[in-house]
């Protein structure tokens, strides 16, 4: 995966828009980092995964989950594009993006994907 590939699906949802945080590329809800890509450009920044879920994701996928001692005590995994897969990054996302969204727009979504 690239960051575009997260980009394109991630722009179907409503109130995604393309922006920037600390001088990369982000995706953003209503204002809101949904995500970023790193300087290393191959990692992509997840905030809101609780650290007990993290721990697991890093041991279970230490090839593609990891964090560094700067993001030690927060709730972001990093997850390196090159070694993902769609169906690991899309959940986390669409979790945070649920998180952030309008009510209206996460219900909408909901109609639209007949959920």
């Amino acid at each position: 995966m690239t960051f575009d590939d997260v980009r394109t699906f991630a722009l179907t949802w409503p109130e995604v828009e393309d922006g920037t945080c600390y001088g990369t590329p982000a995706l953003k809800v209503r204002k809101k980092m949904l995500a970023r890509l790193k300087a290393d450009g191959d990692s992509l920044v997840m905030p809101d995964v609780p650290l007990d879920e993290r721990a697991m994701l890093v041991e279970s996928q230490p090839k593609v989950s990891y964090f560094t001692d700067h993001y030690a005590d927060y709730p972001i995994v990093l997850i390196r594009l090159s070694k993902a897969k769609r169906a690991a990054v899309e959940p986390f996302l669409q979790r945070r993006w649920r998180a952030l969204a309008s009510k209206a727009a996460r219900t909408q979504y909901d109609a639209r994907e007949g959920a």
